[in-house]
């Protein structure tokens, strides 16, 4: 008996970083300001993964919907994208070749991910806003999803430092103290001193806004996460809780 316990109790503390890191669901532009230096053609990476740690990659499902709203209206970019591996898992790529100034704001909603460690299924319904060309405005329009983040910070031009915020919603009303976690992508330069560090939680106000301050340069992924309000069906075909996240990522730059 006591050999059983110290096997299992052995197992959950090798559990404990891997279930302290978020799932982040990235869309990460190779650019989030388009001017005279840098191409028209903005690249795409989408992943589902843990930011802060680098790691590790899960699985992605063929997207649900995948677009842009911009200057030319709302445009289905689902045929743009090609998959590709990340530790042996299925990630995504795409590329948009922007022909007009204005505020391009990039979504998707990926398949729901089945995570057996939390018995829930995952969907993160995520967004980022790129520039171009000082073509404002546009950059806090909501896509609709059923649950969204508004920023109420313009999310790009950003320096270390500016306090970003935002408004969580669920169907187009604000969700009074709802649950913020905040994760930084890691470039490889920081190691988390532990587990507290490697996702940031805020809770917004009950007008629903939150705020943070951003301490570093680099992409910053904001996920208000919810319950949804129906199950949905695991591979086994049982009926489990949804977790509904709504993402958005902002890059901050530092002044110089």
């Amino acid at each position: 008996m006591f050999k059983r316990l110290t096997r299992y109790l052995a197992t959950a503390f090798c559990l404990l970083p891997a279930l302290a890191a978020a799932h982040f669901q990235t869309l990460i532009p190779s650019h989030e300001l388009l001017h005279e230096g840098t191409p028209r053609l903005v690249q795409l990476d989408l992943r589902f993964t843990h930011p802060m740690l680098g790691g590790p990659t899960m699985h992605m499902g063929q997207p649900l919907r995948f677009g842009v709203l911009g200057p030319e209206g709302d445009r289905d970019l689902r045929d743009a994208l090609s998959t590709y591996q990340v530790d042996g898992q299925t990630a995504y790529r795409a590329e948009y070749r922007v022909t007009r100034p204005g505020d391009h704001l990039f979504y998707l909603q990926p398949a729901p991910y089945w995570e057996p460690a939390e018995g829930k299924m995952i969907e993160h319904f995520t967004k980022v806003v790129v520039d171009a060309f000082a073509g404002e405005p546009g950059w806090d329009r909501l896509v609709g999803f059923p649950v969204e983040i508004e920023p109420l910070t313009r999310p790009y031009g950003l320096w270390t430092g500016n306090l970003f915020q935002g408004v969580v919603r669920r169907d187009g009303e604000p969700v009074p103290f709802a649950q913020v976690e905040i994760a930084w992508l890691n470039d490889g330069s920081i190691t988390p001193p532990a587990d507290a560090y490697v996702t940031q939680v805020t809770k917004a106000d009950a007008n629903g806004t939150f705020s943070y301050a951003l301490p570093r340069a680099g992409w910053w992924g904001f996920a208000a996460l919810l319950e949804g309000p129906e199950k949905l069906r695991n591979p086994a075909g049982e009926a489990v809780p949804v977790e509904q996240g709504a993402l958005i990522w902002i890059r901050a730059r530092d002044m110089q």
